[in-house]
Order: structure tokens, then C-alpha cells, then sequence
């Protein structure tokens, strides 16, 4: 079956991306400059986040800001609802580093987005999940068939979903999707309007605690969930000393972040604004442990990028390795 989308939905997506470009065009004086000029003195970097992961805890904890400020660099902190619209973002220019599922840098590489892997988190399968309301009637993906399903498209859960299709021996295009990003989702997961919904933490997380949503299936044994952290060429090449500094300091939040749950808690709770219950639940999850790029990573990465090109749900063909870090970023196996 094809895309469901309603017209509201198709006006909505059409005025954020339009409110995205307008937000482009005015960061464009910078996007020639991989560092912009913050106000004083300092130069700035532009880091786009979302409402989960190391990058988060990090802008809570502003370390970050103390390590650059030796430099004579400022850090400005941007929010994006999901990974696609931040890879927009870094894209036209208007940021240059940011966090991201597995899904979304494929389908911006698809669409000739110039960025760069520059380091990723381990697995963290459990994270995100098929759920369905408390009261359905739904027991397994099998059961998905002809029912509509709502996730963010060319987000990390969208592997999700098509593994775990695969997995029940359901036909991708047997379900009616249904594109929304997170809050407009959960608005119609709320409402009844949607049989399913595939969704990341911590709004999985929300949806258990707040919704009693159950899940019919999460991402272990289909669905790696690495959470990657990417740069914009230009600014990875020219600033590499700048990028090892931002994820020498994820290092350093991952390490405490470790030992330290119920303070992670509180500080993800201030930063995104959900209930501590919520976020402890998502952070327990949450595998801690930055680490450069492997050429085992991008691998598995190609692998995701296949299975989509299969599908037609990227236009051509793609080289995950063409967007590898930079030769002083490279890890090596």
C-alpha cells in the first residue's frame, strides 16, 4: 500500500521545511566559514542536538563550553525534533556537528548531503521500539498487516521497522505508513488514529510510562541502533582539533554518565523538559561509551543503505564509506 498522508500533514512538513530554509538562509554568511564568528571576540561552533544521548547530557553539563572557551571558541546549541531535519541542518550550513540514528546520514547521503562520520556510541538495541496502546489488540508484528504505522521517516527507527517486517515475513508495503515526527505521532498514536507507532527514546520511554504503550517488538537481534555523531566536511577537515575535543569530552560525560544514573536523570530531565521517571528509564538504556569510527561500523551501515535502496526508499545507490571520517578521525580495526 502507498504512503498515507493527510493534507494537514503534507502543509505541516511544508512549512517547517520552509521555516528550515528561511533559518538556512540566514546562517548562510556563515556556511563559507566552517567556524563562524560568535558576538565579541570568539569564533562558534554550531552543534545540533535532540532530545536524548551523550550530546544532551553534555549541553547540560557545559563542560564543553569550558574546554572551547581556552580556545577562544563559543558553542551554540541548536534542538532539532529528529535526526533528518538536523542533517538539513548541517547540510545547508546552518550547524556544523550533531548526533544522529543510523538511518538518517543514508538517506542524507542519498540526497548528496556533504558530512562525515566522526564517531558513534555502541549498540543500543533496546532503545527504540514497535508499540502499539495498551488496549490493543495487537500481540506481534505479524498482526501489523494492512494497519498504519507512524514513525519519522529516515529516522533510525526505520530499519527498525523494516527488519522487524522482514523478520514476520510481512511485505514492507503491506502496512500503510504514516510519516509524522515525534510529537505529531504521538498525537495521532493518543488518538487512535494510528494502529502502531515506531519510536526512539525517550519518547518510547514516554509512551510506556505516561501512555502505557506496549511494545511489540524493540531492536534486539534486527536492529543495531548505534547513534552516530556527524560533522560537515568542510568544518571536519578544517577543525579536526575542534571535533576530537567535542568527542574527547562525550568520552568524559559517557564515563561519568556511567556511575552517575540519577544525576543523568536529572540533568536530561531539565534539558528536555520530561517527567526524571521518564528519562531515568530511557538513560538505563542508553549504552554509554563514545568511540571514533570503524571500518566495522560503516559496514554495518552499508548494509542498512542496501536494504533501503532495495526498497526504493532512497533514490540510488550509495557508498556509506565515501562519508568515512576524515584520515585523522579514522579508526583503525
Amino acid at each position: 500500500m502507498t504512503d498515507s498522508f493527510d493534507a494537514g500533514t503534507r502543509r505541516g512538513q511544508r512549512r517547517r521545511t520552509l521555516g528550515l530554509l528561511f533559518a538556512a538562509a540566514v546562517a548562510a554568511p556563515f556556511a563559507d566559514l566552517p567556524l563562524a564568528r560568535a558576538a565579541g571576540a570568539s569564533r562558534e561552533v554550531r552543534i545540533g542536538y535532540q532530545k536524548y544521548g551523550t550530546l544532551t547530557l553534555l549541553k547540560g553539563r557545559g563542560t564543553l563550553e569550558k574546554r572551547l572557551a581556552e580556545k577562544n571558541i563559543a558553542v551554540k546549541w541548536t534542538e532539532f525534533p529528529a535526526g533528518p531535519a538536523l542533517l538539513e541542518g548541517l547540510n545547508v550550513g546552518s550547524i556544523d556537528f550533531g548526533t544522529v540514528g543510523e538511518a538518517p546520514p543514508i538517506f542524507a547521503q542519498a540526497a548528496g548531503a556533504n558530512l562525515v562520520y566522526v564517531g558513534n556510541e555502541p549498540p543500543s538495541p533496546d532503545s527504540e521500539a514497535i508499540v502499539v496502546p495498551k488496549n490493543s489488540t495487537l500481540r506481534s508484528v505479524t498482526e501489523l498487516k494492512g494497519k498504519k504505522v507512524a514513525l519519522n521517516k529516515g529516522s533510525n527507527v526505520h530499519y527498525l521497522l523494516v527488519k522487524a517486517l522482514e523478520k514476520a515475513g510481512v511485505d514492507y508495503r503491506a502496512i500503510q505508513t504514516v510519516y509524522l515526527p515525534p510529537a505529531e505521532a504521538r498525537a495521532a498514536f493518543e488518538r487512535g488514529a494510528v494502529d502502531a507507532w515506531v519510536i526512539w527514546d525517550p519518547f518510547l520511554a514516554a509512551a510506556e510510562r505516561q501512555l502505557g504503550a506496549r511494545v511489540l517488538a524493540d531492536g534486539k537481534g534486527l536492529a543495531a541502533n548505534h547513534q552516530f555523531y556527524v560533522a560537515a566536511r568542510p568544518f571536519a577537515e578544517q577543525y579536526g582539533d575542534v571535533v576530537r575535543t567535542v568527542i574527547d569530552e562525550l568520552a568524559k560525560v559517557d564515563e561519568w554518565g556511567r556511575t552517575h544514573q540519577q544525576e543523568v536523570a536529572t540533568i536530561l530531565a531539565a534539558q528536555t523538559g520530561l517527567p526524571v521517571d521518564v528519562v531515568a528509564l530511557a538513560a538505563r538504556r542508553y549504552a554509554y561509551g563514545v568511540r571514533t569510527v570503524t571500518p566495522g561500523v560503516l559496514a554495518a551501515q552499508q548494509k542498512i543503505a542496501d536494504t533501503f535502496h532495495s526498497l526504493k526508499l532512497i533514490p540510488k545507490p550509495i557508498v556509506v564509506r565515501d562519508a568515512q571520517p576524515p584520515a585523522n578521525l579514522l579508526a583503525k580495526e
